[in-house]
């Protein structure tokens, strides 16, 4: 099973640039979503992606906390991750209300330091 929507973006290489062809094969980044939707091309990936921003908010949220606390997300971080996304959507998803969610968890307040320091 691949996955579709790197295979949407399978037609541009790491630059952006449009390719078609790979090691001599057309490339055919057709497949669909997880819920039977077809993707054909990038577009219809980004249209897809615009009907249902839900999932894109809570991974863009669980990719932040864990770059923040520096460790792999658990079972027991998911209401702070919730709670972070409703809170970013009631303030029109503006980057400063993700960043604020995520440093008022107490997970990251409470996070470990360095010996001798301290977090404010």
């Amino acid at each position: 099973m691949m996955d579709p929507i790197g295979l949407a973006l399978e037609r541009y290489d790491v630059t952006g640039a449009r390719r078609l062809w790979d090691n001599g094969a057309r490339i055919d980044a057709s497949g669909e979503l997880y819920d039977g939707t077809p993707l054909r091309s990038a577009a219809d990936l980004r249209e897809a992606l615009l009907r249902r921003p839900a999932p894109i908010v809570r991974t863009f949220v669980e990719n932040l906390m864990a770059y923040a606390l520096g460790r792999r997300l658990e079972h027991y971080d998911m209401p702070a991750v919730r709670e972070i996304a409703r809170a970013a959507a009631a303030a029109d998803n503006r980057l400063s209300a993700f960043i604020l969610g995520v440093v008022r968890t107490p997970a990251f307040r409470m996070k470990g330091g360095l010996a001798g320091e301290s977090i404010p």
